[in-house]
């Protein structure tokens, strides 16, 4: 996708604070946190949103939570707790449509969410 910021953010085309990459996902920090530590995964194959994950590329989203545990495990700060959040959505609150969970951590959170 040659308009989606995520893609280019990718391909290094615009700069992140990279906190993970492998061959699947990449993990970089938010540029407006919510949160002390506020991260976005995302699969480095361009899948719109929730809705579209189907048989075809649901391995990636499997891939992407198995990341997301290994590096809670790595940082104190994920000790107490940590939400993972993806808004399917303009009603929803999706901004950047190429799938991505937030992953925040850090302080306490409120329910019910927004």
């Amino acid at each position: 996708m040659n308009d989606c910021l995520f893609c280019k953010i990718i391909n290094e085309d615009i700069p992140s604070t990279k906190i993970y990459e492998d061959d699947k996902v990449f993990v970089f920090a938010d540029i407006e946190p919510t949160a002390p530590i506020h991260w976005l995964a995302i699969p480095k194959e361009h899948i719109e949103r929730l809705s579209d994950v189907n048989e075809a590329n649901s391995e990636v989203i499997s891939h992407i939570y198995e990341v997301i545990s290994s590096l809670a495990s790595q940082h104190e700060e994920f000790k107490n707790g940590f939400r993972v959040v993806s808004n399917c959505g303009e009603a929803a609150g999706q901004s950047v449509f190429h799938i991505h969970f937030h992953v925040l951590a850090g302080r306490d959170f409120a329910w019910p969410a927004g």
